[in-house]
C-alpha cells in the first residue's frame, strides 16, 4: 500500500439556504463565482497548490452540477491513479441507507475511504468559502506543536465574535477552551471550520462518538479531544477569507474582485485558481460597447455598456443596454436597451428588450426579507422576463414569466414572482 502523508476531506453537501433561489437546483459549492469559477474551485485549488493530491468530496444536496464540474479532477491535476479526487455521496448499506446527518457523521461514514490511504494526517475542509490558504504551512505548524488537532482560526472584530465558534488560546496558541457563539466572548479567534487531525486521533473520536445524533466537529469531536486533554492548537490565518453564505455577502465578494487593487486577486501566478472552464472562446465587444471595472467571462458578447459588474462565460448583453453593479452568470442573455442595477442573474436566464430592473425605493421582500434584501434583484436559473418590464428592488423572479404576470408591466419593490419551474 502506498501511504499518503495527508489527505483532504472536503464537505460539499450543504444546501446553502441563505443563498435563496441560487441554490434551488444545486449545492452551494457549485454556485458560480468571479465570472468563470465555482465556489468549490477555491478549496480544490488550495489543495493542489499545497501539495495535497488526494481529496474526498462529500456531496449530498443536489449534487449533479457539482459532480459534473468536478469530473475526474483534470483541471486541478487531481486525476491520479492512486489518490486524486473522489466524489463520496451517501450510499446504501446492508442495514439500510443513512443520509449524512452532521459534518463529522459524513466523515465517519467514509472511514473506509480514508483507511485505504493510511494517512498520517487528515485535513477537513468546507466547500463554501472563498480564500487562498497554504495547507502545508498549517501542517508544519501542527507537526511543530505536536498537536493531535489543529483548528484554523481568524481574528474577527470583538463585536462580531458572538456569531462564531470562538477559541481561547494561551501564548503558545494551545487551545484552553472554546465557546460556540458566546454572548460575551473571551477571545476574537473565530474557527474557520478547517481542521487538521492526526489520523488515529480522528478515527478514535469518530468511532467513540458515532452514536451521537447529528455528529458534528464543533459539538462532539473537538470537545471529545479537549476533554481527553490531547494537544489542541489554533493556527492563525491572516489572509483573505470570505463566507459567501448570504446573497448580500455573495454579491459583495464578487464586487470586491473588481476593485482597482482587489484584496483578493484571482490571477496570481504563484497561487492559481483552477476551474473546469465552460468556454474556450474569446470575448467579443461590439463597436458601441463600453466596459469599465468589470470581469467578463470567456465567450461573452458585449454590445452595450457594463460597469462595475462580474459576467460569467457565454453571456450576451444587447445593444443599448446598461448593466451596473451586477452579477450575470453563465449563459444569461440580456436584451436590447435594458437597464440592470444591482442584479444577480442566475445561469441561463433571459431578459427581453427594454426592461429596467432595480428601480425605485426599497421595500421588504414578501417571501423572505432576510434573504432578498439590500436593494438586490435576483433572477433564478433559466428564468425568463418578457419585453418592456419594470422591476423594483428586493425582488425575486423565478420561472418562465410572461407579460400577463406583471400588472401594468411592473413588479413592485419587495415582490416575488415564482412560477412553475422556478421553485425555491
Amino acid at each position: 500500500m502506498i501511504k499518503k502523508e495527508m489527505i483532504a476531506m472536503l464537505l460539499a453537501g450543504g444546501q446553502g439556504s441563505r443563498l435563496g433561489i441560487l441554490t434551488a437546483k444545486m449545492a452551494k459549492p457549485a454556485v458560480s463565482f468571479g465570472g468563470k469559477y465555482r465556489i468549490i474551485d477555491f478549496p480544490l485549488s488550495n489543495c493542489i497548490n499545497s501539495g495535497v493530491d488526494t481529496v474526498g468530496v462529500l456531496t449530498q444536496y443536489m449534487p449533479l452540477r457539482l459532480n459534473t464540474h468536478i469530473g475526474i479532477g483534470i483541471p486541478w491535476d487531481l486525476d491520479k491513479n492512486f489518490g486524486g479526487v473522489t466524489v463520496l455521496p451517501p450510499y446504501e448499506k446492508m442495514a439500510g441507507t443513512e443520509w449524512y446527518t452532521g459534518t463529522a457523521n459524513a466523515i465517519y461514514q467514509n472511514l473506509a475511504y480514508m483507511e485505504q490511504y493510511n494517512p498520517d494526517y487528515v485535513l477537513i475542509l468546507s466547500g463554501d468559502h472563498i480564500y487562498k490558504m497554504d495547507y502545508e504551512a498549517m501542517l508544519d505548524f501542527h507537526k511543530e506543536k505536536g498537536a493531535e488537532c489543529t483548528i484554523a482560526v481568524m481574528p474577527v472584530p470583538m463585536e462580531e465574535a458572538s456569531r462564531f465558534g470562538i477559541m481561547i488560546a494561551d501564548g503558545d496558541r494551545r487551545i484552553t477552551d472554546f465557546e460556540e457563539k458566546p454572548e460575551n466572548p473571551r477571545s476574537n479567534l473565530a474557527s474557520m471550520g478547517i481542521y487538521i487531525f492526526s489520523w488515529e486521533t480522528l478515527k478514535e473520536a469518530l468511532i467513540t462518538n458515532s452514536a451521537q445524533p447529528g455528529l458534528d466537529f464543533g459539538k462532539h469531536v473537538i470537545p471529545y479531544i479537549h476533554d481527553k486533554k490531547l494537544p489542541l492548537y489554533a493556527y492563525e490565518f491572516g489572509g483573505y477569507w470570505k463566507d459567501v453564505g448570504t446573497l448580500t455577502s455573495y454579491w459583495q465578494a464578487n464586487m470586491e474582485l473588481i476593485d482597482i487593487v482587489p484584496e483578493f486577486n484571482l490571477y496570481e501566478e504563484y497561487w492559481r485558481i483552477y476551474t473546469n472552464s465552460v468556454s474556450i472562446q474569446p470575448q467579443y465587444f461590439g463597436n458601441a460597447s463600453e466596459v469599465e471595472r468589470s470581469i467578463i467571462g470567456e465567450g461573452s458578447e458585449i454590445y452595450g455598456a457594463v460597469n462595475s459588474s462580474v459576467l460569467g462565460c457565454n453571456v450576451v448583453i444587447g445593444e443599448g443596454s446598461v448593466v451596473k453593479d451586477s452579477i450575470i452568470m453563465h449563459g444569461a442573455r440580456i436584451g436590447k436597451n435594458c437597464v440592470l442595477e444591482k442584479c444577480i442573474v442566475a445561469e441561463g436566464a433571459v431578459i427581453g428588450d427594454r426592461c429596467r430592473l432595480g428601480e425605485g425605493e426599497e421595500a421588504p421582500n414578501e417571501t423572505n426579507a432576510s434573504i432578498y434584501r439590500d436593494g438586490l434583484v435576483v433572477l433564478g436559473e433559466n428564468t425568463t422576463v418578457p419585453d418592456d418590464i419594470i422591476v423594483g428592488k428586493n425582488v425575486l423572479i423565478a420561472g418562465q414569466t410572461r407579460a400577463e404576470n406583471y400588472a401594468g408591466g411592473r413588479l413592485k419593490s419587495g415582490r416575488s414572482l415564482i412560477l412553475e419551474g422556478g421553485e425555491l
